[in-house]
């Protein structure tokens, strides 16, 4: 075949023909090929940039991107849920939970999937498979998610619960739902089995070989001494008569103190709820509707974090008290001092207030802590359950009393109120750690399916036990807030056991 003649490089196009119905254009040259790929590859970066930024939940905080109070959905709720659930049933009706599973007539577990539905996968974030997390991740954890799974029911109590109630004498009255009236001992024998393996078996002398000469220590608020009074309760099984002791009301009342005296180890709490310093740091007198935080002061409260091998923070449920934190101004100025707040603090949106106060702790935790000698944890938030609605509950259930089961064949998405931001703004800022890597244990989605565990009305209300009468009021009393022990916040500690025993040494 013929080669076709190219042109001389400096031979001028010859001119065109007027009268000429096409013409086919000539090859690009190479500079407006270069331009060409350098504005395809701007446009690419600038949107793949915008899909990280959102990511890292950066966002522009605004009166419409507000998520909603606990408080207004406690109150006002089900006109939005009963809305939803309306348009549901034009479509079909919500499956009705079946009955706990009956030892006698199934001796198998029977699995409640936490991904049996796309919604899931949407609520629960995957904490180990994004590669510039600055997590501190599994050895296993390019195989396995471990907050990604099913709940279990163990019939026979094989493997859950981990400690019996009536032998934890360390329980304070506020989670003794049993000895407190519950019926049913059903929300103790649901386990976590993750996806792809296994979780540890939880060891309680194994734990405490791990704690020998240390300190471990809970920071936050009474969700977090609820997680602190389960891991208590789960290691002083292991410990003899007369070597184990709890000291409460420590420095001022801020701290509670478990010594496991063999092992020189000490397991405690410490009431911060914020984190920073604020007008609700009094460990006893705290229940303060007018909330003030200072977010840039942190060193009263962690002059008491020094020195621990183990920290577990947490900060949520106080939030949650209106969609707008008070935030002093000046630092330093004093809680408690009556007349002329107006003037002292500034209204900022939960999200906003949220990064600054974590942004805070970030920063006390990179420059004050050694990144091999202390080892720190994050739990993400501990969901409520105020609207029955949401999950399809039946006519005339009121909150979470009488749930018996956790939350099961869902076909549509979760939405219980959690506020969600709270969730992506903590990730952000434990991504943005340098120094000391910080654990996030992400529990948030798969405890919203534990309807039935919260202490509901068998607890305590200003120190003292309902009466018979509360107890049918559920819809004034009911704590849909906190946990029976045994119970969920046991699995929450399975996982601290789970980080630290697969980083032993």
């Amino acid at each position: 075949m013929q080669q076709r003649r190219k042109p001389p490089p400096a031979a001028a196009p010859a001119p065109a023909k007027a009268a000429a119905p096409r013409r086919t254009p000539g090859p690009l040259s190479f500079a407006g090929l270069l331009l060409s790929l350098l504005a395809v590859a701007t446009f690419l970066y600038v949107n793949d940039h915008k899909l990280h930024h959102a990511a890292d939940l950066d966002f522009p905080i605004s009166a419409a991107a507000r998520s909603p109070d606990l408080r207004l959905l406690q109150e006002a709720a089900h006109h939005k849920v009963n809305s939803i659930v309306a348009s549901r049933t034009t479509k079909s009706s919500p499956t009705t939970p079946p009955d706990v599973p009956n030892p006698q007539s199934d001796r198998h577990h029977t699995p409640i999937s936490i991904s049996s539905s796309p919604w899931v996968s949407i609520s629960l974030p995957n904490t180990t498979t994004t590669s510039n997390l600055n997590l501190k991740e599994e050895a296993e954890s390019e195989e396995c998610d471990l907050y990604k799974g099913r709940w279990v029911y163990d019939a026979e109590g094989k493997e859950a619960p981990l400690y019996r109630e009536s032998e934890c004498g360390f329980l304070t009255e506020q989670v003794t739902c049993m000895r407190n009236g519950r019926r049913d001992d059903s929300y103790q024998r649901w386990r976590w089995q993750p996806e792809g393996c296994d979780l540890p078996r939880f060891e309680a002398a194994a734990m405490l070989e791990r704690l020998r000469n240390k300190r471990m220590m809970f920071v936050g608020d009474s969700l977090n001494r609820n997680q602190w009074e389960s891991m208590v309760c789960l290691l002083q099984s292991a410990i003899p008569y007369g070597q184990k002791t709890l000291t409460k009301f420590v420095n001022n009342g801020s701290l509670n103190v478990f010594r496991a005296h063999e092992y020189n180890a000490t397991v405690e709490f410490y009431w911060a709820p914020f984190l920073v310093q604020s007008n609700s740091d009094d460990p006893q007198v705290h229940s303060v509707r007018d909330r003030v935080i200072a977010w840039r002061s942190i060193a009263k409260h962690a002059a008491n974090w020094k020195g621990v091998h183990y920290l577990v923070f947490n900060t949520y449920i106080w939030w949650l008290n209106s969609l707008d934190i008070k935030v002093l101004k000046r630092r330093g100025a004093p809680f408690g001092s009556s007349g002329g707040w107006s003037s002292r603090y500034a209204l900022i949106d939960r999200a906003m207030a949220y990064r600054e106060v974590l942004k805070t702790w970030a920063k006390w935790v990179d420059r004050r802590l050694h990144p091999t000698k202390t080892t720190v944890f994050f739990m993400a938030m501990s969901p409520n359950h105020i609207t029955p609605e949401a999950w399809g509950g039946s006519a005339g259930a009121v909150k979470c009393a009488m749930e018996t089961q956790p939350i099961v064949n869902r076909t549509w998405g979760l939405d219980i109120g959690t506020d969600w931001r709270l969730h992506g703004v903590a990730r952000g800022v434990l991504r943005s750690m340098r120094r000391v890597p910080v654990r996030f244990v992400d529990i948030t989605a798969l405890s919203e399916l534990r309807k039935d565990a919260h202490t509901s009305v068998h607890t305590l209300r200003q120190g003292k036990l309902l009466t018979r009468e509360q107890q049918a009021d559920p819809r004034t009393y009911a704590d849909c807030i906190h946990w029976c022990l045994p119970g969920l916040p046991d699995t929450w500690n399975h996982f601290l056991y789970a980080h630290i025993v697969a980083h032993a040494g």
